[in-house]
């Protein structure tokens, strides 16, 4: 083409640009966003937004643009336009309409990091085909016959080194439990091997590098992160190959006792699909419980009354135990711990382990009078209806037996009802639609079976003030440190059931 000929048709582009432009602003004017600020360029509101605050709060920036603006809001965080949803509604509108109207979208980084196959970022039908897998694996049969003991051995090995009027990290040692259970379940490593030692120490750097800046330079806790990655891969490929050379011999009848024997034979996954996914569930399955199993212990130090009805359950439960000569947990064991239920739901309501996801409108979407532009950011914030006074009666007191009625306020009881209430819409502590939490079920066995014997074999006090903040991942600064003392009864009960 000459330079005439383009020339003659640049007034025709100038004409299209010049229509296209008043198009997009005219449709930007009908759009009815939501109030809110955008913030500064380029970095919007980010800053405030992930400030560190109270886990038992929403903090001051949901709190202030909440009371000024209302549960819908539009803001700009993580590099994108957004809007924020403390609205119930919402947040269920969206998680229920994953893959039609809403789509997972994490920040870049979180996939550099965890792998583009893992499934908290994956989508659509892969998305679909890795929780299926995960599902299998974890099934209600699975749980009952299989995990509940593993669950079971693995509690006692941490409590059992416990010693009496000691003081060490509550957190350290959750993450002790979840980790060696996690690690054996996937891989069939044992604790206190050097090998699974190592991982564990790789697994805290990397851990340290997920919710850390995305900063890849020398010396950052991200670039550490995914050195620490490569590392842990290549202890994963390692088991993986090790497992495919046994798969002729007499010992591929075990092939399924754990997750990477259960892909290797049940799955048509390629090598580094095995490898993020085993990656992405270890990292679910270990970090998320472990948090809640802390959170559970700073609750309940601070609430004598659950402690006790605690206690009262669970040694009913042992006394029935001993008294038929049965050793160690069964499911109806499990399903006969109602009030530790209630202080389990309590506790993720009250803590937030996952305080919001992150989704992306896949189209134009109306809501409450609201228009979501195709191609924003949603934040569905599920600690923000937690802790919402509308819903939940006093949403900052620790309250477990407000999940023995089924008022809507989530009120406490004025009856001795034992029904749990099981039917709240508003609670999500795992999130909901086909993106719901794989391992929810495991992550609730765990702390039943981590409280049952803590409460009958110890009082724990708090060694020095410490509180949950989030940052936006909750932990806690000083690791929650306790002091412990042997409770008589349950130890010679424990003793007495395990002889």
């Amino acid at each position: 083409m000459s330079v005439t000929e383009l020339f003659l048709l640049l007034p025709t582009a100038i004409v299209v640009l010049i229509i296209a432009w008043n198009f997009i602003r005219k449709k930007r004017r009908t759009l009815n966003l939501p109030p809110g600020n955008m913030g500064w360029p380029l970095i919007g509101e980010t800053i405030g937004y992930l400030k560190p605050y109270s886990a038992t709060s929403t903090g001051k920036f949901m709190e202030q643009h909440i009371a000024r603006f209302g549960k819908i809001y539009k803001s700009n965080l993580f590099g994108e336009p957004t809007i924020v949803s403390a609205d119930e509604g919402l947040n269920r509108f969206i998680l229920q309409n994953e893959g039609r109207l809403f789509e997972c979208s994490y920040p870049r980084s979180i996939g550099g990091i965890l792998g583009k196959w893992s499934m908290l970022v994956l989508v659509g039908d892969m998305h679909r085909d890795m929780r299926m897998i995960s599902l299998n694996f974890m099934s209600n049969p699975r749980l009952r016959t299989h995990l509940l003991p593993e669950v079971e051995r693995h509690t006692l090995l941490v409590l059992r080194s416990w010693k009496e009027n000691s003081t060490f990290s509550a957190q350290d040692e959750a993450k002790k439990f979840t980790f060696n259970l996690m690690a054996k379940h996937i891989m069939s490593m044992d604790p206190g091997k050097p090998e699974t030692e190592q991982l564990k120490r790789e697994y805290i750097t990397f851990m340290k590098g997920v919710v850390s800046a995305p900063l890849n330079f020398p010396g950052t806790a991200y670039r550490k992160a995914l050195q620490s990655r490569t590392t842990i891969l290549k202890v994963i490929e390692r088991k993986m190959e090790e497992r495919i050379r046994k798969m002729n011999d007499d010992e591929c009848q075990r092939m399924e006792d754990d997750l990477l024997g259960w892909v290797l034979k049940n799955s048509n996954l390629s090598t580094e699909q095995i490898l993020d996914l085993i990656l992405s569930l270890l990292f679910a399955g270990h970090e998320t419980s472990s948090v809640a199993i802390a959170l559970a212990i700073y609750f309940l130090q601070g609430c004598p009354k659950a402690v006790q009805q605690l206690r009262e359950e669970h040694d009913k439960i042992s006394r029935a135990k001993e008294q038929a000569g049965e050793f160690g947990l069964n499911w109806d064991d499990y399903r006969r711990m109602e009030f530790t239920q209630c202080v389990i739901n309590e506790t993720l309501r009250l803590g937030n382990v996952v305080r919001f996801v992150h989704r992306k409108a896949l189209k134009d979407v109306r809501y409450k009078g609201y228009d979501i532009p195709s191609g924003w950011k949603v934040l569905p914030v599920f600690a923000a209806v937690h802790l919402d006074p509308s819903i939940y009666d006093q949403p900052h007191h620790f309250n477990p037996w407000r999940w023995q009625t089924t008022h809507d306020r989530g009120s406490a009881p004025t009856s001795s009802s034992s029904s749990i209430m099981t039917s709240n819409n508003n609670f999500m502590p795992f999130g909901g639609g086909p993106r719901l939490c794989a391992g929810s079920e495991l992550a609730k066995l765990q702390m039943a079976v981590f409280i049952h014997h803590l409460v009958l074999n110890f009082h724990w006090e708090l060694a020095e003030p410490d509180n949950a903040l989030a940052f936006p991942f909750v932990d806690f600064p000083k690791g929650l440190p306790i002091k412990v003392h042997h409770h008589k009864l349950g130890q010679e009960q424990q003793h007495s059931s395990n002889s």
